[in-house]
């Protein structure tokens, strides 16, 4: 059994569901199809959240209508049986009735994860509405009766492997099987989800679960690139990566794959596959336990940094004093991404500024605190990177006019990481592109 994951552009346009339609129907191997919301849909229903919790109903009424009008029009161009038509209409309003109910209830956060859900749960009914209509059997199952995450926001793996098998059991005559990404049921039982980019991770837990042949992520880029393709204009796809090496690049920045995707294919040792919807005849970029070859692979980019640099003489052989500092951090439940320390100072970086203001007042008694941001993150990947003795030289000699605030080298075997002005990343990429893979 394999499984197929559908990013939002993949299913935006009823054109585009034609295209999937024909992709799962080309081999007759057994599949789970994970599909993530229309594009541009999960952006309207946060503004309808955003809308509803500043008390401006009015502004939710809007957006709901014109989101409903544009799933009307969505629904002609998709289906031409009208008995279907109307079939999908009704269940599509049904979505549109919830959404109004809200505009007049009081609203909370757990309204607010129903509300985020609407957009899988509607884009799911319709493309089994279209199958039905082109007569492919398969059977639509509600990620919200397995998915679940715990108390700590992890996903229950034996679980969701648990209440999987039971529905392949249940229905061994069916080939397709079609659910939701992204939604989950949370430990109060409640409807919540993976955070943004969560159907990758949907499609990989799932994959895990049902120890499939294949976790294949289709979208509208033909792979991983070696360079941001949106700032860099001589990139190319990356054939093949390692497990940790496509960590590396999810986690900075790459925008492809969602961070979390990875953990559970490695664990289970399933290949990823990142193909193009649009060009489904590209080779894409294959994901394997085991790196093909060593060296430079790719470069990503991470913003939204801040960096805390920690400077006390106190600190010459003082005893705990990185447990204090980084207890700051765990306290406020804030991850590190780099670190780096020299005999009186430390300097980290973070991506969540959420409480930097009480990080920065519980950090200040510690000694001279310095706080530097509008960051990026640039991340130099690829595997054994330290055995490459010309990497450095390379890497360095091409940023000699780019400023860095910040190194971080032989933490990972696959990684270099350096911190610089986003102001500066643009020129970075290039001055990296050129400097590294010889492309301007």
């Amino acid at each position: 059994m394999k499984v197929m994951k559908f990013g939002g552009t993949s299913v935006g346009k009823a054109e585009r569901m034609f295209q999937v339609k024909d992709l799962i129907s080309q081999d007759t191997e057994p599949k789970i199809v994970v599909l993530s919301a229309l594009s541009g849909t999960t952006n309207t229903l946060v503004a309808i959240g955003d809308a509803m919790s500043n008390g401006n109903k009015e502004n939710a009424k809007q957006l709901i209508d014109q989101l409903h009008a544009h799933y009307n029009d969505f629904i002609n161009t998709l289906l031409s049986n009208e008995q279907i038509k109307l079939k999908a209409e009704k269940l599509i309003n049904e979505h549109f009735d919830f959404l109004n109910i809200i505009t007049k209830i009081s609203f909370n956060e757990a309204l607010n994860k129903d509300i985020l859900a609407q957009g899988e749960l509607m884009s799911t009914k319709l493309f089994s509405c279209y199958l039905e209509q082109e007569g492919q059997t398969h059977l639509l199952v509600p990620a919200l009766d397995f998915m679940s995450i715990d108390a700590n926001d992890e996903p229950q793996v034996l679980d969701i492997r648990t209440k999987l098998a039971k529905v392949l059991q249940q229905h061994k005559d069916i080939n397709l099987f079609i659910t939701q990404g992204y939604i989950c049921k949370n430990a109060r039982g409640e409807v919540d989800n993976l955070k943004r980019g969560g159907s990758d991770y949907s499609a990989s837990l799932i994959a895990a679960a049902v120890d499939a042949s294949v976790c294949e992520i289709w979208t509208d880029i033909d792979g991983m690139h070696n360079n941001d393709p949106r700032i860099v204009q001589s990139t190319k796809p990356v054939e093949h990566l390692s497990f940790d090496e496509a960590a590396e690049l999810a986690y900075f920045g790459a925008k492809i794959l969602h961070p979390a995707s990875i953990w559970p294919a490695q664990q289970f040792k399933i290949p990823v596959k990142l193909l193009n919807t649009m060009q489904p005849e590209a080779k894409g970029t294959i994901i394997l336990e085991r790196a093909d070859t060593n060296g430079v692979k790719a470069v990503a980019a991470k913003d939204g940094i801040v960096m805390l640099k920690i400077k006390s003489s106190r600190m010459l052989l003082a005893y705990g004093f990185l447990r204090k500092i980084f207890e700051v951090f765990e306290k406020y439940k804030t991850s590190i991404d780099m670190v780096t320390t020299s005999e009186v100072a430390v300097s980290v970086t973070i991506d969540n500024t959420a409480h930097l203001e009480q990080i920065a007042k519980e950090l200040a008694p510690l000694g001279e605190l310095e706080v530097l941001d509008v960051q990026t993150i640039i991340a130099v990947v690829g595997n054994k990177l330290a055995t490459e003795k010309e990497l450095l030289a390379n890497l360095f000699g091409s940023l000699k006019h780019v400023t860095i605030n910040m190194v971080s080298y032989g933490g990972s075997l696959h990684n270099v990481s350096i911190l610089v002005p986003t102001r500066e990343k643009n020129a970075c990429l290039k001055a990296l592109n050129k400097g590294l893979f010889g492309l301007d």
